[in-house]
This record gives structure tokens, sequence and C-alpha cells, in this order.
């Protein structure tokens, strides 16, 4: 009998160096001295955006949620967390096999099938005609989120929750519900960081096991 104490919250970024992580970055195949596109200064994992590729935790994880804590320092621009992460440049020899949950200025919560895929309530009025729907090349990818002005001006911080439950995905952007998914076809993989063009600071990078979670 008795009830199970609280999950506790594991810190993904120790606010000193990147332990637990690694990158992923195809140009460095063929360049060695490429500037670090992911770097922790003053406590804040920053994403500089460029060189293009990801940061990937070495564990993976099912049944959580995470809250990130980023904003955008300069110019507003692209980046991503993916979450159910696994098989390496997937796509387009670069973005690996997830579900990306978008951080996209003006689109946070947005969901991007990666070699993965996800349902949602109202799909055609979301991903497009039926017909167009995928997780490769130009397929529809894409599933809009519920909100346009949840996000905060460039420069503030902003919070995204995402809890991946089993099979479903939920997302709030600064307390609004804006996604959930279901079916998805993972339900567990590593969680990844974008440096996809824009610098992004996330100050806060904290997964919680879901109580009940398997």
């Amino acid at each position: 009998g008795g009830c199970a104490a609280a999950p506790t919250p594991i810190a993904l970024c120790n606010g000193t160096d990147l332990t637990g992580w690694h990158f992923d970055v195809p140009a460095a195949d063929h360049e060695l001295r490429l500037p670090a596109p992911f770097v922790v200064k003053d406590g804040v994992l920053v994403s500089n955006g460029t060189p293009l590729g990801h940061l990937i935790t070495d564990a993976a994880y099912r049944d959580y949620r995470l809250v990130v804590e980023y904003r955008w320092p300069g110019e507003p621009g692209n980046c991503g967390v993916l979450v159910h992460t696994s098989t390496p440049r997937r796509l387009a020899g670069m973005f690996p096999q997830s579900i990306e949950c978008q951080l996209h200025h003006g689109n946070a919560g947005d969901f991007w099938c990666i070699g993965e895929d996800i349902a949602v309530p109202d799909m055609e009025q979301r991903r497009g005609p039926r017909d167009n729907w995928g997780v490769d090349g130009d397929k529809a990818r894409r599933i809009r989120n519920l909100t346009d002005d949840s996000e905060k001006p460039a420069g503030e911080w902003n919070e995204m929750v995402i809890e991946c439950r089993g099979r479903t995905i939920d997302v709030w952007v600064n307390g609004v519900h804006v996604n959930h998914g279901f079916d998805c076809t993972a339900d567990r993989g590593q969680i990844a960081l974008q440096a996809e063009g824009a610098v992004c600071e996330f100050r806060k990078l904290e997964l919680t096991p879901l109580a009940g979670g398997g």
C-alpha cells in the first residue's frame, strides 16, 4: 500500500557543460574546424543557429513532462524541440527521425512529422489534403497549432511544456494548450534541440517522469 513518492525532476542541462548530450552536425563530417553550434554560457544552453545540426540527449525517455524555457536574444527565427528522436539524418541528410515541437517564432507549438507520424483532431484543416500527408520528403509534414498569439515578444522568455504520455503528445506555450496529438508512431526516444539558423537560448530543460509511467 501507500503511494509512491512524486517523481524527481531531471535537469537535462547541468548549467555548466553539455554532459549527457552529443552533437550531430553533418558539415562536421568534412570540416574539422567548425564553430560549436551549441554552448553553455552563464548557466544557459545556447543554440548558435549555425552550423546546422542537432544536439541530442544520450539517454532515451518515455512518459514524461518536459518544461522548456527559451528566448530569442536577437533576431527571432527557427529552432525546435524534437521528441521520440531515433535514427540520425532520417530526413534531408540532416533531421533525425522524430516528432518536432516547433519553436519557430510565430509558429510555436506546431508539430512537424520527421519519419514519425501523429494525428490531431480536424487534421485536414490543419495539415491540408489527406493525399499529401506523409513523413518524408516534400509531403505535408507540418500540423499547425491551435493558436496564434501565445508567444511573447522576441527577447522575452517563453515557456513550452511538452507532455508525452504513451502515444499522445500535448504542448502548452506560456500556459496555453496549443496542440494535442495522438496515435503517434513512437512512444519513446531521445530528445533533441535544433541549430536551425537563429540564436536561441534555453535557461530551463527539465524533465519529470509521469507518475505511473513504465
